[in-house]
């Protein structure tokens, strides 16, 4: 009787200890703070996603002024042709403009 009593209350006492020890057994204890875990960024993370942020953020400046430029270069090139001719340069100035656009639309998107 004894023996059954001191087992209901050894499984009493891990139930109501559980909250402390986490989903571990008794006597494993949660890493301590700074200890590395995959859940918590590292400092140094955080400072590499902020610096490819920072590309990010300077190459789609780039590109996008790249874009203006292209795009007035176009809107020359048309002003300068009629309406029965179109010269090679116009069809690869749009091309160059569509393969940028694009470029940038998925650094801002984030995938790349």
């Amino acid at each position: 009787m004894h023996s059954r009593f001191a087992v209901a209350f050894f499984l009493f006492i891990l139930i109501a200890l559980q909250p402390f020890f986490g989903q571990g057994l008794p006597g494993q204890f949660p890493p301590p703070p700074g200890s590395t875990n995959p859940d918590i960024p590292s400092r140094e993370k955080k400072e590499m996603e902020k610096k490819a942020n920072e590309q990010r953020h300077a190459d789609l400046k780039r590109d996008t002024d790249k874009l203006l430029q292209l795009s007035t270069e176009l809107k020359q090139y048309v002003d300068k042709s009629n309406e029965n001719i179109l010269s090679m340069d116009v069809l690869r100035k749009a091309e160059e403009i569509e393969k940028l656009a694009r470029s940038v639309k998925v650094k801002m998107k984030g995938d790349n």
